[in-house]
């Protein structure tokens, strides 16, 4: 969530940020400065007869201890027409307050100055590409053809069981899944992150401060008569450890990891573009946080960069990255990397991770400070990041590292699967 100081200081700069997002943002901006405007005429007219009442109150205990009774019931007159009043405004500052903070829910964040405007994926600027794209044998197979050729997932007992988008892994596809947690994880833990196991499952406050509320949530599997979420993605629990919570500017840097399974309710479509594991209701993902100093956080950024690309290097996976327009970066990011993996047997990229700086627009809605060298709260920058969505990089390895007698598993892996081919 956006500062009211921040947006009435940088008026112009918000605006045309989120124009970036193609959002026409002046005239909600300017209800915000309005709101925040009547919010604190009604805040100073309220102090002002608090501090008259509490003046009167003295007068009127010293105008009775003095015997002047008389005066002390006309002082009483005006301390009741106070009360009156005071309620009223208390009244109307609440109704401003809470009409500001729901305005400034649906504002999303500011986008970063090298951020370019654009309206879908297209419009997205491609940074760094690395790997080389296989030669396959000739006709060669889609992971979900290979899936049912080597009995490995099974859609169809999947969709089933729950439905479309729930896929069951079986043998060495359950073990290679295994493996890639029990590898991402370690990667992680090794680069200093400490693992967390985390809730499936989280409320209101949660969904809100992330930001996946309001914003995301008809994408929610919502359990209604407790009115919990499943998650969409681990950041959502991960970074809530650190709600209301006030640190020290020593505790800065942390970093956690965790694995979690992924309930996300997307509009359904059809096509090779969302066959198979390309898109998924139920999915697994390895995610990294980061809570930062603010002076920090782009530099951290560049680091969680490099980190993903560790992991790539190491699958052998052709992949590049792509640096999100305003259209296309999510509501609370300020600024989004992106990594595909090529897919040789779809002839396509498919997106595995997205590393994120949100700024101080999570740590708003979360209240999550610290305390700086001069003694004062500030807010923190929050980092996230795939590292890495299990779907579509088990995608690529089975259409990537096929040959005409089985799948061979990436030599990193190995070691945890306990074979070296699928066949």
């Amino acid at each position: 969530m956006l500062q009211v100081p921040f947006i009435r200081e940088n008026k112009d700069l918000v605006i045309a940020g989120l124009a970036k997002r193609n959002i026409d943002a002046a005239s909600m901006i300017q209800d915000v400065i309005s709101f925040d405007e009547d919010r604190r005429r009604i805040q100073t007219e309220l102090d002002s007869l608090l501090a008259e009442s509490n003046t009167l109150s003295k007068e009127i205990g010293n105008l009775y201890k003095s015997g002047e009774a008389q005066k002390a019931n006309l002082l009483k007159e005006r301390t009741g027409q106070i009360k009156e009043t005071t309620k009223a405004l208390n009244e109307s500052l609440n109704n401003k307050i809470e009409a500001l903070t729901e305005l400034l829910y649906k504002i999303p964040n500011v986008p970063n100055e090298i951020v370019s405007q654009g309206s879908t994926e297209d419009d997205n600027e491609e940074v760094y590409k690395e790997g080389n794209i296989p030669v396959l044998p000739e006709n060669a197979l889609p992971h979900w053809e290979l899936a049912k050729k080597y009995d490995i997932i099974d859609f169809e007992l999947g969709n089933k069981i729950t439905g479309a988008g729930f896929p069951v892994y079986k043998g060495k596809g359950a073990k290679l899944q295994r493996a890639l947690i029990t590898y991402f994880l370690d990667k992680n833990t090794e680069a200093g992150y400490t693992e967390y196991q985390l809730p499936l499952l989280v409320n209101e406050a949660s969904g809100f401060g992330t930001g996946q509320l309001p914003d995301k949530e008809g994408q929610m599997y919502h359990v209604t008569e407790d009115n919990l979420y499943l998650i969409p993605t681990a950041e959502v629990p991960g970074t809530n450890i650190f709600r209301d919570v006030l640190l020290n500017e020593s505790d800065l840097p942390i970093g956690i990891t965790g694995y979690t399974p992924c309930f996300r309710r997307e509009a359904g479509s059809y096509g090779a573009h969302v066959r198979g594991l390309n898109r998924l209701h139920q999915f697994d993902k390895v995610e990294i946080i980061r809570v930062e100093h603010p002076d920090n956080s782009y530099k951290a950024l560049d680091e969680m960069v490099e980190h993903v690309k560790g992991i790539l290097k190491e699958l052998k996976l052709p992949y590049r990255i792509l640096r999100l327009c305003g259209g296309d970066t999510s509501f609370a990011s300020a600024l989004t990397y992106d990594f595909e993996v090529f897919s040789t047997a779809q002839n396509r990229w498919l997106e595995i991770s997205s590393v994120s700086n949100f700024e101080t627009f999570q740590a708003n809605r979360l209240k999550l400070r610290f305390k700086n060298s001069d003694g004062k709260n500030e807010l923190a920058h929050t980092l996230n990041g795939s590292s890495l969505a299990l779907p579509r990089v088990l995608a690529g390895i089975l259409e990537n590292y096929q040959t005409k007698n089985g799948i061979v598993i990436p030599d990193v892996l190995q070691k945890y699967t306990g074979f070296s081919k699928i066949d």
